[in-house]
């Protein structure tokens, strides 16, 4: 089913579609997004790629550099964040600041405010797939310990501190590089970052760095500080978007019908977000949709009423994917992974 689909990107300052500019995956300049609580400047990367723009490369340097080809990592969204203190947000109310900290939240976002992760406007709890709180258990133990939110709510989301969630922190500009495909952060720092890094006892290896994040007197160490720069690379090796597949250790699904929980569709989309968890704001929001191939003219615009129009004669969201065996699953994912992360500090109360 996945031939019969074409990827588009795009993103923006807000989740106004609007405000959104269409993403050239694979291409080493990134994309410009300007806010008015952030300056960010974007690349996406995803390896077999052969959706939207018509013409975009089907992978990129990145992928081929260390430690993305060891990983096999599937895909990249990688960030120069640069957050600007916004006149609407000027008056918010601000928490006590411990002597310990870098800053106060009248200087920059609390590292147990900035987040990262997918929500949705539509409930999804109806079109969840065969085994989803064992791919959850999986993505939460090992992956993400600091990933929570609520799949069965109306407007569902799963979002963890963009402190443990990105891969790779690099306090500072970080650099381009069109060799390793375009922004490249080394985890760790400028000379002013590593200092702040070590200032709240962050650690220079980013697996310490996003276990040490987990934990909410860590979190409140740590402040994304107004007009400071900051690199952040979020990859992983478990959505192969050429197939339109989930493949996470001990357990894997096509997800085609279960994008967004709206089987009858003929577009469906997936959403990124960094957010602001204190004050509900939105720093950038990436969406991720497949369109039927047909919808897609020949030039690579959209046919109009492409996102509307409903899927004919498909199936809409049920599926003969098999039941999952969660024991047998989690014991591969350990075998796989090794002992999952401690899910020290980190609760429910990490999102609203």
């Amino acid at each position: 089913m996945a031939e019969n689909y074409v990827l588009r990107i795009t993103a923006g300052p807000s989740y106004d579609a609007t405000t959104h500019v269409e993403v050239p995956v694979n291409n080493p300049e990134p994309t410009s997004i300007k806010g008015d609580s952030a300056d960010i400047q974007l690349n996406v990367r995803i390896h077999n790629y052969s959706g939207l723009p018509l013409g975009s490369p089907s992978t990129s340097a990145y992928f081929s550099t260390e430690p993305h080809a060891h990983n096999q990592d599937q895909y990249s969204i990688s960030l120069r964040f640069t957050p600007h203190k916004s006149v609407s947000h000027k008056d918010e109310l601000s928490r006590t600041a411990e002597d310990t900290r870098v800053g106060t939240a009248d200087e920059g976002i609390s590292g147990r405010d900035l987040q990262f992760g997918n929500d949705f406007d539509r409930p999804i709890r109806d079109k969840l797939p065969p085994g989803f709180n064992t791919a959850l258990s999986i993505v939460r133990w090992w992956i993400d310990p600091g990933l929570d939110g609520d799949a069965y709510a109306d407007k569902p989301y799963l979002y963890g501190p963009a402190l443990s969630s990105f891969n790779s922190l690099h306090v500072g500009a970080g650099v381009f590089d069109a060799k390793k495909g375009g922004l490249w952060f080394e985890e760790g720092g400028d000379e002013e970052g590593m200092k702040a890094r070590q200032a709240v006892g962050m650690p220079d290896d980013r697996k310490a760095r996003m276990k040490w994040a987990l934990r909410d007197d860590s979190k409140s160490k740590w402040f994304f500080e107004y007009g400071k720069t900051y690199g952040l690379d979020f990859y992983n090796p478990y959505i192969d978007f050429r197939n339109l597949a989930l493949k996470l250790p001990g357990y894997d699904l096509p997800i085609v019908k279960y994008w967004d929980g709206q089987g009858l569709r003929r577009s469906h989309e997936l959403r990124y977000v960094l957010r602001n968890k204190q004050t509900g704001e939105a720093y950038l929001v990436i969406v991720f949709t497949i369109y039927m191939r047909e919808d897609v003219n020949d030039d690579g615009t959209l046919k109009e009423g492409a996102a509307e129009r409903v899927l004919e004669g498909i199936n809409g969201g049920t599926s003969s994917h098999k039941d999952h065996d969660e024991k047998t699953a989690l014991q591969e994912a350990e075998a796989i992974l090794g002992p999952r992360v401690a899910d020290s500090g980190t609760s429910a109360d990490d999102v609203d």
